[in-house]
């Protein structure tokens, strides 16, 4: 039996989704289909609420509502010589949960795994390069994930960065390998923050 083509769309679209089998997209879309046309609606409305009014932001690429920098970025009150990279804007909250970072973030937007067409012009590494120069900045934590990709997007930036003639750092152990910032729990990624160490080149 095949679906209406209305249907198999809107499976489609949902399998599109990151962590979304075949499986879970035809569950989620008989779900959407069964629940009161007011609340499908709802979350129709939400996202194209959201797309509209959350873009990136211009200086640090993490994501931003209501203006062209995002609340960190425009906070006075961070240290403006010290960034931390990250892969993705949910990592950002997740260090931010910890309370043990004032500094300023620059998001990649992604890592670096070229078997999944990810190289550097993908990777917002550029302009991480001119923020270091123009900002006066003193250290680079680099909080990428602790897995394949993660380690091999800290080599590649500790190859750039440190020709600049500054202190590059990546947090320390305590986090599993393999597993992902946004799941790390407060203490773990504060003491992992804490625990940070100086890189050298080709070593990560």
């Amino acid at each position: 039996m095949s679906y209406s083509a209305s249907v198999q769309e809107l499976i489609d679209q949902l399998g599109r989704l990151p962590g979304i089998g075949p499986k879970s997209a035809q569950r989620v879309a008989f779900h959407l289909l069964k629940i009161p046309t007011e609340e499908a609606l709802k979350l129709a409305d939400s996202i194209v609420e959201a797309k509209q009014r959350v873009s990136f932001c211009t200086r640090c690429f993490n994501l931003s509502e209501g203006g062209e920098e995002c609340v960190v970025c425009s906070d006075p009150r961070r240290e403006s010589r010290m960034l931390c990279v990250v892969e993705d804007s949910q990592d950002i909250v997740a260090i931010e949960r910890t309370q043990e970072f004032r500094g300023r973030y620059h998001v990649l937007q992604g890592a670096f795994s070229p078997i999944d067409g990810i190289g550097v012009e993908q990777l917002r590494i550029k302009e991480l390069m001119t923020r270091v120069g123009e900002e006066d900045v003193d250290e680079v934590i680099i909080a990428t994930n602790p897995n394949l990709e993660g380690e091999a997007t800290a080599s590649l930036l500790v190859k750039f960065l440190k020709p600049m003639g500054i202190k590059v750092s990546r947090i320390a152990s305590g986090l599993p390998v393999g597993g992902d910032l946004e799941y790390a729990d407060e203490l773990t990624l504060g003491r992992a923050l804490d625990g940070r160490k100086t890189l050298t080149d080709g070593e990560n």
